[in-house]
């Protein structure tokens, strides 16, 4: 008796956990809504800026993989295993961050990534490559696929949370994961490239999860401020926005000081 009234506990608890994630209803309603894409846009975003430097790891771990055939593989077991474990954090985070202190613990870390990035204090995430030397339970490939695996656990932990901030519809915050997580995997080099062009992309985004440590903090029952995500869906367009116009003229600058500049007898 004990233990089936327990199975029917957990079982009623995974329902609330998981339960979301199969109303067709909530997807129709996200699908069908401009401002639900509007916020997924921004989880999107914040997702690439925030792991691009993570994709590079991720990507460095299967240089220790004999043949490009094998390396392709890794990365695709290990988009699959990322996905999964997406699927089952945020099932969790949306029951957890109903709880004030978890908002309060999860503001006050969100703020010390901001500090971290802006005192140049940030560790880089780095993963020795598998070693012949090293003794292996498992074979060469899969002790790779399975540190690309904790690796995506580890990065997905900021990812997840910063996006509970923004919305607490987990299909919304689902779907903005996995499209992250493609775009951040497929096209990582393009966005190094684009931050290494625009410089100021980088502090915009830790700017965004200040504000999203913000939100995530006067929304705790004491203060009870809630910022609409789609409100601040549109926060983070005005900031790339801004970001671009900021870049555009401080190149300017840089190029009308550069014209201004005397010519030395050396440089003639």
């Amino acid at each position: 008796m004990l233990i089936k009234e327990l199975n029917q506990a957990l079982l009623h608890f995974l329902g609330q956990l998981y339960g979301p994630f199969f109303s067709i209803h909530n997807w129709e309603t996200v699908i069908t809504s401009g401002d639900d894409w509007l916020i997924i846009f921004s989880l999107v975003l914040i997702e690439c800026l925030l792991s691009v430097d993570n994709a590079v790891v991720l990507a460095a771990q299967t240089q220790s993989l004999p043949t490009q055939k094998q390396r392709e593989e890794s990365l695709f077991y290990g988009i699959w295993g990322a996905y999964i474990f997406r699927f089952i954090i945020i099932g969790l985070g949306t029951y957890l961050i109903n709880f004030w202190e978890i908002k309060v613990v999860g503001a006050l870390y969100l703020a010390f990534l901001v500090f971290q990035f802006f005192s140049k204090t940030r560790v880089t995430h780095t993963r020795k490559l598998v070693s012949e030397k090293k003794r292996r339970i498992l074979p060469l490939f899969w002790s790779v696929v399975l540190q690309i695996e904790m690796m995506d656990i580890i990065f997905s932990i900021d990812s997840v949370l910063a996006s509970l901030a923004i919305s607490s519809n987990p299909v919304i915050v689902l779907i903005g994961g996995l499209i992250g997580i493609l775009a951040m995997r497929g096209v990582a080099e393009v966005i190094m490239k684009l931050m290494q062009r625009i410089p100021e992309l980088e502090p915009m985004a830790y700017i965004l999860i200040g504000l999203i440590a913000v939100k995530l903090f006067i929304s705790i029952p004491a203060i009870d401020i809630e910022i609409p995500a789609a409100l601040f869906g549109m926060i983070v367009v005005g900031a790339i926005v801004l970001t671009l116009i900021i870049h555009v003229v401080r190149k300017r600058h840089h190029a009308k000081d550069t014209e201004d500049k005397p010519v030395t007898e050396d440089e003639k």
